[in-house]
């Protein structure tokens, strides 16, 4: 597999394509956004939208990225992920990679225990636990 980010020109050539590995993340969610939203901010340039190609050029998954800078680092906010884009050590290197290219320090999301425990191969650390009460 092939890390790549997807150049804002081509996003909307490529949304349909992404679109179910997307739509599956968000079974996990919570209702934060919906796949329109998640879209909006692709097309809109304020998300990157990052998939994983074989030789063939055909995605097998697919990741949006947003970033958010802080004093003292730039962190790459992956926002939605479905499919399989990290499932390797070099795939993720990519992923770094590109990120990397954008300037982010840091790589963070949120994540169900399942999907901690698959970063956490990768390196990543807990931080922090969220909660939340609906008003």
């Amino acid at each position: 597999m092939i890390a790549k980010h997807v150049p804002l020109e081509f996003a909307a050539q490529t949304w349909g394509l992404v679109s179910p590995y997307i739509e599956e993340a968000l079974k996990h969610g919570g209702g934060d956004y919906t796949l329109d939203q998640i879209k909006m901010f692709v097309l809109m340039g304020q998300w990157m939208l990052i998939v994983a190609v074989d030789e063939q050029n055909i995605i097998h998954g697919a990741c949006t990225v947003s970033f958010i800078n802080y004093p003292n680092h730039r962190v790459a906010f992956v926002t939605s992920i479905g499919g399989r884009l990290i499932s390797s050590k070099s795939t993720f290197k990519q992923l770094c990679d590109i990120v990397k290219a954008k300037g982010a320090t840091k790589i963070q999301g949120a994540a169900r225990e399942s999907i901690a425990r698959l970063w956490r191969r990768y390196g990543f650390e807990e931080r922090y636990v969220t909660v939340e009460y609906k008003l």
